[in-house]
């Protein structure tokens, strides 16, 4: 459309300065004949812009030029800016292209203070573009699963929001096949497919009071208690809220929690060395009992 190239043409001057009929006829894909009636139309609405004729010359605007941006505070535009780069490490191409613009019309350099990168060391996906426009679309996506025990299933989801909880991220959804919320990994989608076929949000895609157990695909939710010893207070601190502690006269903490149960808990629990005990539950204290056998085991 007319407008939107109107609109760009600006917002490319107020970053590159001066640019060629030429290369605005390239970058938009139309001809120079087109470019030359868009530079009068802006001329006519009241936009300065010229053109330079001979070597070094261009189309450029005054110098002085700043679209109307009192509505916003020095701050409120910086703190625009700062959300939208700190967005823009999920590599979603629209959301650089409006921190481009904007960062035009304020007449600012944006500084990326943050650097953020969601894949771990062996694990990489390029699921959020995708994700992003299933999400704000409301189309259904499918893919290949694998859940805790290595076993491939096909889903259909209806996808609801990108969710970060305890170190992973997760695709939270409305899964076809179990008439229900879950939570997919992402490490453990496959395969991903944005469909056409568009869902209706229902009344269970904004549902706050669902038990955690119900959402959590294929984990079950354990009250557990821990007994932390003092040589480990700093991670008591840096893994548990204070809600979840209570320290002993001894100088240990009592730790209760509820999480779901999988190989990231055992982990978790093992890493503590001797500096832990499981106390509740009795399935769980005999699970990590037999694993610390086992890991001993392979140094006799």
């Amino acid at each position: 459309m007319q407008i939107n190239r109107l609109f760009e043409i600006v917002y490319l001057l107020l970053n590159k300065k001066s640019v060629t009929a030429r290369e605005l006829a390239e970058h938009f894909g139309v001809s120079r004949r087109t470019i030359c009636r868009d530079i009068d139309t802006l001329s006519m609405a009241g936009i300065p812009i010229y053109t330079e004729r001979g070597k070094g010359g261009g189309i450029r605007l005054l110098p002085d030029f700043v679209l109307n941006k009192s509505i916003l505070s020095e701050q409120e535009q910086n703190e625009i800016l700062s959300a939208l780069q700190s967005l823009s490490n999920i590599k979603t191409d629209d959301t650089d292209q409006v921190l481009k613009k904007l960062s035009a019309v304020f007449g600012k350099t944006t500084t990326n203070w943050l650097e953020v990168d969601f894949a771990g060391w062996s694990y990489e996906n390029d699921f959020w573009g995708d994700l992003k426009i299933a999400i704000s679309e409301r189309r259904v996506v499918a893919f290949d699963y694998y859940n805790q025990h290595g076993d491939k299933t096909a889903r259909r989801v209806e996808p609801i929001q990108l969710w970060f909880k305890s170190n992973s991220w997760y695709l939270k959804g409305f899964c076809l096949a179990k008439h229900d919320m879950r939570l997919y990994k992402l490490p453990r989608m496959k395969n991903l497919i944005v469909t056409d076929e568009i869902f209706v949000k229902r009344e269970s895609h904004d549902a706050t009071d669902n038990p955690i157990a119900s959402i959590y695909e294929d984990r079950q939710i354990s009250t557990i208690k821990l007994r932390i010893e003092p040589e480990r207070a700093y991670r008591v601190f840096d893994d548990f809220y204070e809600g979840m502690v209570e320290k002993q006269p001894d100088g240990s903490f009592l730790v209760t929690v509820q999480w779901p149960e999988d190989n990231w808990l055992y982990g978790f629990i093992l890493s503590f060395g001797k500096y832990i005990e499981v106390l509740e539950p009795e399935r769980l204290r005999k699970l990590i009992k037999d694993e610390a056998k086992s890991i001993a085991n392979k140094y006799l």
